[in-house]
């Protein structure tokens, strides 16, 4: 048996996802929707699986592009008539050692990580603005923001941006408009063999997380939801932590005292 939704409050509420057509975007997508809201998936591309979308109205629009992203929020408000939030999904960066990479690789990483929900973000406040309920942002942004990220060191870098970012344009745009992140840790998607090497690699990786596993996509679909939600009407300029507990300290193995957790009762 499934486990049930609990009612947030989020019935008819339009909301767009950017980067909604696969992974964590389609895993936020169908969590709305479960929760009767109206997720519309913004990407480049089509859905490869639109059953992973389900639910969802799929836009196309390369969130990059101002002028693109000002029609997108236009089209949505003449078919819904509002847009109550935006979730900045639409993220990412191939492996690429900094000393190789070119400037442009490193501007591109940057514009779709950092720039881009800025974008979004001001096409959205512009609308929010005028609606007597206001909206919520919530910016999707990554652990890789608050460590060290070697091969991934500009994504890191723009995620830490995203997350000084969400902060500042909460003082800006409050009480009218929310903005929180959420701070997700490793995910497993259709895309984490890229990263992991194989489904091995992709479960030793779950074995260093205290909670056993990576996340999946519904688990950051979860918090999002929370934070858009009345229930969080308060809550603004937060950076939710969703990391299962987050990484296990390298001494904790490399000592030679015998340390470990399950030696320790109470």
């Amino acid at each position: 048996m499934g486990q049930r939704m609990t009612d947030l409050g989020l019935q008819g509420h339009v909301v767009l996802v950017t980067g909604g057509a696969r992974g964590v975007g389609a895993g936020i997508c169908s969590v709305l929707a479960d929760l009767g809201a109206i997720p519309i998936a913004c990407a480049r591309r089509p859905p490869d699986d639109p059953a992973r979308v389900a639910g969802a109205e799929f836009v196309t629009c390369d969130v990059r592009d101002p002028d693109a992203v000002g029609a997108m929020v236009a089209d949505i408000v003449d078919r819904h008539g509002r847009l109550d939030a935006v979730v900045n999904n639409a993220g990412g960066a191939p492996f690429a050692p900094a000393a190789d990479a070119s400037p442009n690789f490193h501007r591109k990483i940057v514009e779709l990580n950092l720039l881009a929900p800025l974008v979004v973000a001001q096409a959205a406040r512009r609308v929010m603005a005028e609606q007597p309920d206001g909206g919520s942002i919530v910016n999707v942004s990554s652990v890789s923001g608050h460590r060290p990220s070697p091969g991934t060191a500009g994504y890191g870098a723009a995620k830490a941006g995203l997350d000084n970012l969400t902060g500042s344009l909460a003082v800006e745009w409050a009480p009218t408009v929310r903005v929180n992140s959420v701070v997700a840790g490793p995910v497993e998607t259709e895309q984490s063999i890229l990263h992991y090497g194989d489904e091995e690699g992709v479960a030793s990786v779950g074995r260093t997380i205290p909670m056993g596993r990576m996340a999946v996509p519904t688990d950051v679909g979860n918090a999002v939801a929370f934070l858009i939600s009345p229930l969080a009407a308060y809550i603004t300029g937060a950076c939710l932590t969703v990391h299962g507990g987050g990484e296990r300290p390298a001494f904790l193995d490399a000592g030679t005292t015998d340390n470990r957790m399950e030696n320790h009762t109470p």
